[in-house]
């Protein structure tokens, strides 16, 4: 068994040293920098659950700041300014999930208390979840879209100038995915005429270099990848990989096996 760093990449020479591996036990959810690059016979698992918590907050934390003009007051408070402004409420909004996994519900029970009209979207369509081929419809209804999928050959791009153009004018686009799930570009059109909002924890590429032009973008929070970085995920992502060593001693199946990508 092989527990690689956070953001570690499996290099071939390295894998080959290890004619005895059977599994690879990741500290993420995400798990999309490992498939398909592992010897036949390698199990994957992630940490399933050991980012939700963390991961949720961030999301329903940046979708309040953003509404409420966090940043703009922030900007305002270190210039000396005492400037009046009125801006949106999460209260009785229509929250979309692009995502119905662990961390979308998570979401949805955080903000229930906000008395919002949530929607998920799944793969495929299942009680309580609409499939991503009725995005077309959803998006227009939506004054909040998060998005919040694993990096798959389907999602990668999915959140394109067609996506985009969908969500009504003034709807915030929250990104706790990857920053390969969204087109940087069509992003950077819609947040430059002002129609949408967005608030990003993850980008595309990442990290940001100097003088991107999402640095500067109008209507943008941006944070580094810091959904999950609370001291809380590192001690469930521990629990995570000694629950896996424990069933593997006692011979039984590992759970969280990566099996879907």
């Amino acid at each position: 068994m092989w527990v690689p760093r956070a953001g570690g990449v499996p290099d071939g020479d390295f894998l080959e040293a290890l004619p005895r591996l059977k599994l690879v036990q990741l500290l993420s959810a995400g798990a999309e920098l490992f498939v398909d690059r592992l010897p036949d016979g390698v199990l994957l698992c992630n940490a399933r659950g050991a980012h939700t918590p963390s991961t949720a907050e961030w999301a329903v934390t940046a979708t309040l700041a953003v509404l409420r003009g966090i940043p703009f007051f922030v900007r305002e408070q270190e210039a000396g300014r005492w400037t009046f402004g009125t801006h949106s409420s999460l209260v009785g909004a229509r929250v979309l999930l692009v995502g119905a996994g662990d961390i979308a519900q998570a979401i949805g029970r955080m903000m229930a208390g906000f008395d919002v009209e949530l929607t998920y979207v799944g793969r495929s369509a299942r009680e309580g979840v609409h499939s991503t081929a009725e995005l077309p419809e959803l998006l227009p209804q939506a004054d909040v879209v998060i998005v919040i999928v694993p990096v798959t050959p389907e999602t990668t791009g999915m959140v394109d100038a067609g996506f985009l153009a969908a969500m009504k004018d003034g709807a915030l686009l929250v990104n706790a995915a990857r920053g390969v799930v969204v087109d940087t570009g069509a992003l950077l059109a819609e947040l430059s005429s002002g129609r949408l909002r967005a608030a990003l924890d993850v980008t595309d590429p990442e990290p940001l270099p100097a003088g991107h032009p999402l640095w500067s973008a109008p209507g943008l929070l941006l944070t580094p990848h810091v959904g999950g970085a609370v001291p809380e995920t590192n001690a469930r992502a521990a629990a995570a990989v000694v629950a896996q060593v424990t069933r593997l001693l006692a011979g039984e199946p590992p759970a969280d096996v990566v099996d879907r990508y």
